[in-house]
């Protein structure tokens, strides 16, 4: 292969990397988990001889396809081709085979990462599971009961939520200013900045908010 044309392929390469924010080779080789001499094999027009796996890793990294990196980085791309005719050597057959195999280890990676979501979980909630259902039987059956003991068996979902990052937007009760971006009026009208009444709480998490909290306006009496 000539110079020139490995030039081209570099070029192509870098554009690339700058429309997916990946600011130099190196960087390229750890966003998308395989070596610096896969990203060289690009830069040499030579996708078509590398693993369906590593050319999955580098399209997802550069937000293409697989058949548009092999497409543009091979000899097809640069020496004009029929666009969609496969180099001599490339066994089409095993590539098929290679990609329903990587297809079923991200499904089957997902389901494990998904279980043991939900083990972790459980885990956490298992001690509220185990005595929340009888504490509430037993208030049903007797009224008496103060409300305010059920509020410890509430904990581990409050862990649990404190896991995922997710906090209340304020506390029942509390009077603050309106928000309409995380306060939605129950009745009444208030204009930003009027003191509104927490009456039902919001989440949030991180910079998301899930729910905004449930107010309604405060009215003081006039002297």
């Amino acid at each position: 292969m000539s110079q020139v044309s490995a030039s081209n392929y570099t070029c192509l390469l870098r554009s690339l990397m700058q429309e997916a924010g990946v600011s130099s080779f190196k960087a390229l080789s750890q966003v998308a988990g395989v070596s610096e001499w896969q990203v060289r094999q690009l830069r040499q027009g030579r996708a078509a001889q590398m693993r369906l796996q590593e050319l999955h890793r580098i399209s997802q990294a550069l937000h293409l396809s697989v058949a548009d990196l092999v497409e543009t980085f091979s000899e097809l791309a640069l020496h004009g081709a029929p666009t969609g005719t496969a180099p001599s050597n490339v066994n089409v057959e095993a590539w098929q085979q290679d990609y329903q195999r990587l297809q079923a280890q991200l499904a089957a990676q997902r389901e494990q990462l998904w279980q043991e979501f939900q083990l972790a979980s459980l885990q956490t909630l298992e001690s509220w599971m185990l005595q929340f259902p009888t504490a509430a039987y037993a208030a049903q059956q007797n009224p008496q009961i103060p409300a305010a003991r059920l509020l410890p068996l509430m904990r581990p979902v409050e862990q649990l939520l404190t896991q995922w990052g997710i906090e209340a937007i304020a506390p029942v009760g509390t009077e603050l200013p309106y928000d309409p971006h995380f306060h939605q009026l129950m009745d009444g009208t208030a204009a930003p900045g009027e003191p509104v009444r927490i009456r039902y709480t919001g989440y949030r998490q991180g910079d998301k908010l899930l729910h905004r909290a449930k107010v309604s306006p405060v009215v003081h009496d006039l002297p």
